[in-house]
């Protein structure tokens, strides 16, 4: 059986295609090497059990490692200090065998609790006679670590290992400890003594800042599908298509392997205009339809996603605020519901500011806040809803017409709100009227580097066909045209003749309506409201 590309579990190389990670590990191993303790936490679905996985592979010539995963520990094993120590020595046993037999004897008597005051004073002092024994040094590596962080017992845990690290040069202890999961346990707080109220401490304040990037740039993605084009031969441009996967997702590894799962697997041997082989598929409207297929789907990544964005209420209306009206977002480091949406994977850095994620979790995002039941009731979604069919004609959108239609009906209904209200509300208008229309067939997305409180460029994908719409604020006739020449130059970046331009106008004096115009070989259709 061939290789498949994977989205569930961690990578094999023998078994999945997947991005070379010699650089990452050698990054890594630097650190062990260095005798460094430090936590990996990413987002989820983000291949971290994968480079952990490859991690202790790699080690193995060199270092006894032992590799556990918390989510293999109940929640009765974090009841109390003998319940864990009993339940990690239970999990030593079963992942190493060469453990001298003084000490395996020990971890025994502690895994079936026959030790007398079982603590974790006790299991340490194995620790440490092991790794002063072993012959060679060893490093312990712990995924998912997060299950365990809301237990105390786990916190005295972290509080051992940093002890026993600040004494390392005195006593023999791990070589290298390193804790990965989505939350990063550096911030975990934990009382000094039960009775100081105030003064608290990190037990893992000692974790040295891991810097590998995780993500996956273009030239891993194209690593990937050269490998799969070797074996398949499909003629796919590699260079072409991995830049359109990394544009879609930023190197998000889920998003990337499985926007690849779904063309390899959903798309390639369906029938349609996307032909009943490979060779059709990986082309730029293979990879749209791929990207439809996953924005409709439920998972749960995005499951995470949504529940992040409900359970930070400030973060929520922030986002909102982003979405539909390009406020620029500053990161603050003291910032709680930033931070964490960050540490999830949701937001990211762009010059100082926090942007969402990647183009999929955006899309999702605006679809989240658009199909919300009070969007849905609205008059907008209703009416584009009641007028779909007179918006398709031959399989394809009539932008024109939509345009027009909206300006009619927001004219209708909207016409003599004040400035605030076109600047608030008028984008996320026209998206909600739009939305019913393209439902179950086309998708969109708007540029990141366009979206601001002047301008924002709306890309419509209907059955493989892309419409540009610039959605603006009316600023004058100087700036109407400076958003001509910009929409120009966008039409030319996607070999289309025909753009559309919906200002929002609320000077007294307005001439609302539509009008066509020639500029060069391009036509532009302007709409007002």
């Amino acid at each position: 059986m061939g290789k498949i590309f994977n989205t569930d579990g961690y990578c094999d190389p023998e078994l999945h295609y997947m991005v070379d990670l010699t650089g990452r590990l050698a990054e890594i191993r630097a650190m062990v090497d260095a005798g460094k303790y430090f936590t990996v936490n990413r987002a989820r679905q983000y291949g971290k059990t994968t480079v952990l996985t490859a991690l202790a592979d790699a080690l193995a010539d060199e270092y006894e490692v032992v590799s556990m995963d918390f989510q293999t520990l109940s929640s009765l094993a974090f009841k109390d200090e003998q319940s864990f120590v009993a339940a990690f020595s239970e999990e030593l046993l079963d992942l190493v065998h060469e453990i001298p037999v003084g000490i395996r004897e020990k971890l025994i008597a502690f895994a079936e609790k026959n030790a007398p005051m079982l603590s974790l004073q006790m299991l340490f002092k194995a620790l440490k006679a092991w790794c002063r024994e072993s012959g060679k040094k060893i490093v312990l590596i712990i995924d998912e670590v997060d299950t365990a962080a809301n237990n105390q017992v786990f916190l005295d845990f972290l509080a051992q290992l940093r002890a026993y690290y600040l004494k390392r040069r005195r006593m023999p202890t791990f070589q290298s400890v390193i804790l990965a999961g989505v939350y990063d346990v550096r911030n975990i707080r934990r009382k000094i003594r039960p009775d100081d109220e105030h003064k608290e401490n990190s037990p893992w304040n000692i974790a040295s800042d891991f810097l590998v990037e995780m993500s996956f740039s273009i030239e891993d993605i194209e690593g990937m599908l050269g490998e799969y084009e070797a074996d398949h031969h499909t003629g796919m441009d590699i260079y072409r298509i991995s830049k359109l996967l990394y544009e879609y997702t930023s190197g998000y590894p889920y998003l990337v392997s499985r926007l690849c799962k779904l063309m390899d697997e959903r798309i390639a041997g369906k029938a349609g205009c996307m032909g009943r082989d490979r060779d059709n598929v990986w082309t730029e409207e293979g990879c749209r339809k791929a990207v439809k297929m996953l924005l409709e789907e439920n998972n749960p990544l995005f499951d995470s996603l949504i529940n992040k964005v409900n359970q930070f209420p400030e973060l929520k209306a922030v986002i909102r605020r982003q979405l539909f009206q390009g406020l620029p977002v500053a990161y603050a480091a003291d910032d709680a519901a930033v931070r964490n949406a960050r540490m999830f994977g949701l937001v990211k850095m762009e010059g100082g500011n926090v942007q969402i994620a990647n183009r999929i979790f955006e899309t999702r995002l605006y679809n989240y806040f658009l199909t919300m039941p009070e969007a849905q009731e609205g008059d907008f979604f209703q009416l584009a809803s009641l007028n779909k069919n007179q918006f398709v004609c031959n399989g394809r959108l009539d932008m024109a017409h939509i345009l027009e239609k909206f300006v009619e009906h927001f004219d209708d209904i909207y016409g003599g709100r004040d400035q605030k209200f076109y600047e608030e509300d008028g984008r996320r208008y026209f998206m909600l009227y739009l939305k019913p229309i393209i439902n179950g067939v086309g998708n969109y997305y708007v540029e990141a580097q366009t979206r601001d409180q002047e301008r924002t460029d709306l890309v419509i994908d209907y059955c493989g066909v892309q419409y540009i719409v610039e959605l603006k604020i009316w600023r004058g006739n100087a700036y109407n045209e400076r958003g001509e020449k910009q929409l120009i130059e966008y039409l030319d970046y996607y070999h289309l003749n025909k753009g559309y331009m919906l200002s929002f106008n609320f000077n007294k004096k307005k001439e609302i309506g539509l009008k066509e115009v020639v500029l060069g070989d391009k036509i532009l259709v302007e709409a007002v409201v």
